[in-house]
């Protein structure tokens, strides 16, 4: 049973500092595309960050700089590092996983609905 769970929100003043995790199991997550999208407050669900199994890594212009995406495959765990936050950041954050390279995308990034698997996700709420 394929299983992605978040954790690591809060809530936290502008210019602060978190680091998202999601701990996956039940599949073969070395070998996975894995995302980050988040959703705020009346908006769409939105890219943020992508890693591939090479670890390549592709960002949405709005975090560039600031946030970091990694996976760490011997803990089964993908991590979001968010540095410089702003109230706009403020949203539920999920991560999304897939065996297929992403055949969809919008904005630069590969869209929601490459990834197969979510996790329920986490929130961060940045004040000013």
């Amino acid at each position: 049973q394929v299983q992605l769970v978040e954790s690591g929100g809060g809530s936290v003043q502008a210019g602060g500092s978190l680091r998202l995790s999601c701990a996956v199991s039940g599949f073969t997550y070395s070998s996975y595309y894995m995302a980050w999208f988040r959703q705020g407050p009346g908006k769409e669900r939105e890219g943020v960050a992508t890693i591939d199994r090479y670890h390549t890594t592709n960002y949405a212009d709005s975090v560039k700089g600031r946030f970091t995406i990694s996976r760490d495959n011997d803990k089964n765990t993908l991590y979001l590092h968010m540095n410089g936050l702003r109230p706009e950041d403020t949203a539920m954050y999920h991560c999304a996983a897939d065996s297929r390279p992403p055949q969809y995308f919008s904005g630069g990034l590969p869209a929601a609905r490459a990834y197969n698997y979510w996790g329920q996700g986490t929130q961060v709420t940045v004040s000013s």
